[in-house]
């Protein structure tokens, strides 16, 4: 009999790619059938992942934002809609700063039998098997974990372990031909420059996009410029008229071929950097600090970060930046970034993070 496990992931692209090796951990389970529950913002990537068999979307009111209300009639919902699923299990995979005791008394509201999760707090009969976060006595989750491993760890609490010849690295199914939308540079040696984001404090200035695109092109090298349809004004301004500019034109799935295709991509730490991550395409990561980086770095792929990642913005989860001038970013110049692009593609080297810090060697 088929064993229906349900991998919960409530976030959005960047996340939901991280959480693809504890997906594959699961799925490779004998006589299982994974379904990923996630945010709206994640059904895309979810349907990239192999292992994956359905996908399903919630905007939970305490992992979305803007968040939304919490009304009788919404959980009803939710409730009824994974009841209809009749799941045996769930894994719930969170960040070290996620609770996921709401997410599993929904889930038992639903009538799942087995909750795996992670978390600081007494979880009574809400999880059957719980990992405890931190470095103290008792506690077995490490804190100091990629995000993929943190979300393995969980999974391998549950029973499930990645077989013995998958890598752990991150990974989609194969994406579609993008020829026709790169044109004239599909057979070229192209850069993608990637200059949005979630939120306003991971971005690059656009100023140095534009200018770094402006560098690349004078040295004859081609520049992709990528970006959602609500980001088109700033791809155009990216691309100056001179770079390929698809910005709106891709969905993720053939965003992932565009950057398949790429020498290396430059993004700031948002969900494109860990989709040429899953292709295996070196990062020049644009970093902000107020995430840990080595939490939330490209994984397991040949990269460059940039940064000044002991920058009085550090950990502070900001949306927008709290110090004026943003120069945790801002004091990152075009011409560094062309410099690191070049390291990453005078050679492809084998996948590996390089570090580099702005202000240090």
């Amino acid at each position: 009999m088929t064993r229906r496990v349900l991998v919960v992931r409530l976030d959005g692209t960047g996340d939901v790619l991280l959480a693809g090796p504890a997906v594959r951990a699961v799925a490779a389970a004998p006589d299982t059938e994974v379904s990923l529950l996630c945010g709206p913002a994640g059904e895309a990537a979810g349907r990239l992942l192999p292992g994956v068999r359905h996908v399903l979307g919630w905007a939970s009111p305490w992992v979305v934002a803007p968040a939304p209300p919490v009304t009788r009639a919404g959980v009803d919902d939710v409730v009824a809609m994974l009841a209809g699923h009749a799941f045996d299990e769930a894994v719930v995979l969170t960040s070290f700063h996620q609770s996921p005791l709401p997410t599993a008394l929904v889930l038992r509201l639903a009538g799942v039998p087995r909750i795996t999760g992670a978390s600081v707090d007494h979880a009574g009969t809400l999880l059957d098997v719980r990992l405890r976060p931190g470095a103290g006595p008792g506690d077995d989750l490490p804190e100091d974990l990629p995000e993929p491993e943190r979300a393995l760890a969980i999974a391998a609490a549950a029973g499930y372990l990645l077989p013995f010849d998958d890598d752990g690295r991150l990974a989609v199914h194969p994406p579609p031909p993008v020829t026709a939308l790169l044109g004239p540079v599909a057979d070229e040696p192209y850069v993608v420059l990637h200059p949005g984001a979630t939120v306003a404090a991971r971005q690059w200035p656009v100023e140095h996009h534009r200018a770094a695109a402006a560098l690349l092109e004078r040295d004859g090298i081609p520049v992709v410029v990528t970006g959602s349809r609500d980001e088109r004004a700033l791809t155009a301004t990216v691309a100056g008229g001179r770079s390929v500019d698809l910005g709106g034109r891709t969905d993720l799935a053939h965003l992932a071929g565009v950057l398949a295709g790429a020498s290396a991509v430059v993004a700031g730490n948002t969900g494109a950097a860990h989709l040429a991550a899953a292709v295996g395409t070196p990062v020049v990561s644009l970093f902000s600090p107020v995430v840990p980086a080595l939490k939330w770095r490209p994984y397991k792929v040949a990269q460059v970060l940039l940064g000044d990642q002991d920058a009085p913005c550090r950990d502070t989860r900001a949306r927008d930046c709290p110090v004026p001038g943003h120069p945790c970013l801002r004091g990152v110049p075009p011409e560094e970034v062309v410099a690191a692009l070049r390291r990453l593609t005078a050679a492809r080297p084998e996948p590996g993070p390089e570090l580099v810090q702005k202000g240090l060697p």
